[in-house]
């Protein structure tokens, strides 16, 4: 009965983990683009009524009809950048922002960061995150799976004297954070499989291996 019990919880957990991360990450991602701007959205549709009286007057429920309104805004504003983003004289705007925004102390070096990460990850280097490794990891003696972003920076390498390779290690079970660490390249196993047979391991915490990985 007991190994009944047992089966029938693991078989449970298969079903369920998948969707309890998929459900962690999505609520994670939304509250990250929503929360700037739910009090305002929330504030406005109060006083606007925008919703009937009862059920979708609760102040939980406006916060979740609030965040969906900032989503599909979020899309539809998007897409529009996108469209404007083509013309000649915006692009003309968006060079003159892009210049102030880059003279501007502190905010400059947020926004050069961000748009070098977005150029890398969109359009930049091929190479970067294509490339996993096996690294020691959090000491000598253990293993992690790490992807490759790039050769470490060249200050670094003087400093050190070696040749250094940036790796990113992901986290369990929600890729969203992580550590960056410089390894010499003697150090690292380089493993003949696709960056996403290793983050499908390491979100599972070990239990889904591809063909890859066998």
């Amino acid at each position: 009965m007991f190994q009944s019990l047992k089966n029938n919880l693991i078989a449970g957990l298969v079903i369920l983990l998948p969707v309890v991360v998929t459900v962690a990450l999505l609520s994670f991602l939304i509250d990250l683009f929503t929360h700037p701007f739910v009090d305002f959205v929330s504030a406005t549709v109060m006083k606007w009524r925008l919703t009937s009286e009862g059920f979708f007057s609760s102040e939980r429920m406006i916060r979740y009809i609030s965040k969906a309104l900032i989503l599909v805004l979020l899309v539809v504003l998007t897409v529009l950048l996108g469209v404007l983003a083509r013309w000649f004289v915006t692009r003309s705007l968006f060079s003159l922002a892009d210049k102030i925004l880059h003279k501007i102390p502190f905010i400059n070096t947020i926004y050069k960061a961000s748009q070098e990460l977005t150029r890398t990850v969109f359009r930049g280097d091929q190479t970067a995150f294509k490339q996993v490794v096996l690294c020691p990891f959090p000491h000598e003696g253990i293993y992690a799976l790490g992807l490759v972003s790039r050769a470490a920076p060249p200050v670094c390498e003087r400093l050190t004297g070696k040749e250094m390779v940036s790796v990113l290690i992901i986290t369990t079970p929600l890729p969203t954070s992580g550590f960056l660490l410089m390894y010499e390249k003697k150090d690292l196993k380089y493993l003949n499989i696709k960056p996403e047979s290793a983050i499908k391991y390491i979100v599972s915490g070990g239990v889904l291996t591809s063909q890859e990985l066998t």
